[in-house]
């Protein structure tokens, strides 16, 4: 137990139980993403098997959500650090390329080569000026925000990140949010997010940004004593009724708004009552060791497990046709995948992003 606290434990400058709800959180979060690429890889299994089928893209919906949380876990530590001190934009963006990029650059480069050794599941175009224009794109992060497909399929939301790690502290320095009042901050970001619902509601757009002022609205309440500390059925339902808004069949712009604002409010309520008092029953889970491991190597696996697991169903659809599975056998393998992805996960965390981002990067 020892030798895996060494390697899988963090110092994050402290151990407050908001940061250790946090990893936690982000365990929970990465366990959602997984949840998307089992349920979407197990479709020819589920196949003209309709109840089941029914249940596997529910999950596939579901699951989406944990980019969600992801994003608004990142809005709200970015913005803390930023709002705490005066940091110069050019370390305060080196130290965020420090933390993506040693990491995302060995799996670039793993993708690239099995491009090559798999031809029938390359994605670079095939004309060299194409495909050189395509690596460039992929590598500075630009598929999420523009249409672009990814490489790396989850690689999309770091484009989101990286769109926010650029915007939020030229928001901070230019408008002077230090030395404005917490009403005047919350007032300011609530005002944003309205024009971007409004906007995406009508004409569409990435509206999942708003994400990240759920976690910037969390940091500015969070220490506020007139803000009451949740109980913990708010927790419990925020979770449940947020998870399940996913799956409100609404079409269109309108009703992605509708289910953005959703999570927008129940992940907020989520955090605010599992920060507030995460020694409370409902949070316990969160503070499970094993838990906030997984989130702490959460970005090495949320880059990796996808093609760990294209790999695994690979030699399973090889040895067992997919007539063979039903609704158990659904159920039963779920364990056995998400287990097993989480070896070359570890690997590249302990091997490339514990040493490279994470060990020397500075607060």
């Amino acid at each position: 137990m020892e030798w895996l606290s060494k390697r899988f434990e963090l110092s994050r400058g402290g151990t407050n139980g908001n940061l250790r709800s946090m990893e936690g959180l982000r365990g929970f979060a990465v366990f959602l993403v997984f949840i998307v690429h089992y349920a979407a890889l197990m479709e020819p299994w589920v196949a003209g098997k309709t109840t089941l089928a029914l249940f596997a893209t529910s999950l596939n919906t579901i699951g989406k959500s944990g980019v969600d949380l992801f994003f608004v876990l990142s809005g709200y530590l970015i913005y803390g650090t930023l709002l705490a001190r005066s940091q110069p934009f050019i370390a305060f963006i080196k130290r965020r390329i420090a933390r993506i990029y040693p990491t995302f650059i060995v799996v670039f480069v793993f993708y690239i080569v099995l491009s090559f050794i798999f031809p029938a599941e390359n994605k670079i175009p095939a004309p060299l000026s194409s495909g050189i224009l395509y690596l460039l794109q992929n590598f500075f992060l630009l598929p999420g925000l523009f249409p672009i497909a990814p490489m790396i399929t989850v690689s999309w939301s770091l484009s989101y990140e990286m769109f926010y790690y650029l915007l939020i502290p030229l928001i901070v320095s230019s408008l002077g949010l230090r030395d404005r009042s917490a009403k005047w901050r919350v007032s300011f970001f609530i005002t944003i997010t309205l024009a971007v619902v409004g906007y995406s509601a009508l004409y569409g757009g990435h509206i999942r940004l708003i994400m990240f002022v759920a976690g910037i609205l969390l940091y500015e309440t969070m220490d506020k004593p007139r803000v009451a500390t949740p109980p913990n059925y708010v927790g419990v339902m925020g979770l449940v009724l947020g998870l399940l808004s996913t799956l409100i069949p609404i079409a269109g712009n309108s009703g992605q708004a509708l289910r953005i604002c959703l999570l927008f409010v129940c992940f907020f309520s989520v955090c605010l009552a599992y920060f507030k008092n995460p020694i409370s029953w409902a949070a316990s889970f969160f503070l499970w060791t094993p838990v906030r491991w997984l989130g702490n190597m959460s970005y090495s696996y949320y880059l990796v497990h996808g093609l760990a697991l294209k790999a695994m169903f690979l030699v399973l659809l090889k040895v067992v046709p997919g007539t063979d599975y039903g609704a158990w056998s659904f159920c039963l393998l779920m364990p056995i995948m998400f287990g097993l992805s989480i070896i070359p996960a570890a690997i590249l965390f302990l091997s490339v992003e514990r040493p490279f981002s994470v060990a020397t990067r500075k607060p």
